[in-house]
């Protein structure tokens, strides 16, 4: 590998722009090429960087001259856009969700390991400072309940109220609090969801419930809703014996009174980690392919719950 490492963007969306911006900030890291469908929004993220646009994916990894691959693209475009970027033998950073199904997920996490390429998925709540503090916290005392939410608005893009767009916000966000919820809670053994009525044809669940069981013998809701003004509420309350914790992107509250900030430096950590695993430097890659893939699985599971109306239970 030489001095200076490569990286191509597909998708040229918020969330490709904000690695873009996080990449470009590394000495010896640049941005080679993006790719979208949208062509003159991947020529304006590109421009940005003196990076050629291309207006699809096979065109920057024909370019060549890659040395890792950010997938940055809405639900139902992930697939192809993997593996063909394994079939050059590139390492992969995927954002969140993984796919629309499960399947998908299942084949591209058994490709990647076949190949052992260094992989990432962008669960940046991993890196949040407090959560090791959270960890600390709890440490020999197990959780007995946990309260998972998501309370939101519909985001400004075209295909996130279409199942066939975003697959819903169970899979498209509150995936972040059911990984946060596997970390300090634990597995997952069966989850119930419904969807709230009367269901709107051709649109994703407005608000969904759930109850969940974990392997711990803890016991957990999950409340996820995009009819919200605002952004109103995102994260994991956990309750131990003698002890709660509220934990957020922003904020871990500790007993209703004792608040820790945030840093906001997880969203650039998920990054320089991934890109030290590329360097073949010592990383800290806290969700490869494969653990999201566990995290997916149970997203999956609360989405068919709540499409088909009955517990899912989980094989771990």
């Amino acid at each position: 590998m030489s001095p200076t490492t490569h990286i191509g963007i597909i998708g040229a969306g918020n969330v490709a722009a904000r690695h873009a911006q996080v990449l470009s900030a590394f000495p010896g890291v640049r941005i080679t090429g993006i790719a979208d469908t949208d062509l003159p929004r991947a020529e304006a993220l590109a421009a940005r960087y003196a990076a050629p646009a291309y207006p699809s994916h096979t065109g920057l990894l024909e370019a060549g001259g890659l040395d890792a691959i950010y997938v940055c693209v809405p639900p139902f475009a992930h697939g192809n856009p993997e593996h063909d970027a394994l079939s050059c033998n590139l390492p992969l950073f995927v954002e969140k969700p993984l796919s629309l199904d499960q399947e998908t997920a299942e084949e591209i996490a058994a490709e990647i390991s076949r190949r052992g390429l260094p992989s990432a998925v962008g669960h940046h709540w991993r890196y949040l400072d407090n959560l090791p503090r959270a960890r600390d916290l709890l440490d020999g005392r197990p959780v007995r309940l946990a309260l998972g939410h998501w309370l939101d608005k519909v985001p400004p893009v075209d295909w996130w109220l279409r199942p066939g767009g975003s697959g819903g916000q169970v899979l498209e966000q509150l995936v972040h609090v059911l990984d946060l919820a596997r970390i300090l809670v634990g597995e997952v053994t069966m989850v119930h969801a419904v969807p709230a009525g009367p269901a709107e044809e051709g649109v994703v669940d407005r608000a969904t419930a759930a109850v969940v069981r974990f392997a711990g013998g803890a016991v957990g809701t999950l409340a996820a809703t995009s009819l919200c003004g605002r952004k109103y509420r995102a994260g994991l309350e956990v309750h131990a014996d003698g002890i709660t914790l509220d934990l957020g992107e922003e904020l871990l509250v500790v007993d209703g009174r004792t608040i820790h900030e945030e840093s906001g430096a997880a969203k650039v950590r998920v990054d320089r980690e991934f890109v030290n695993a590329v360097q073949g430097r010592p990383a800290d890659v806290r969700v490869p392919y494969p653990e999201a893939l566990r995290t997916h699985r149970l997203a999956w599971a609360v989405a068919r719950s709540a499409a088909e109306g009955v517990p899912v239970v989980l094989d771990d």
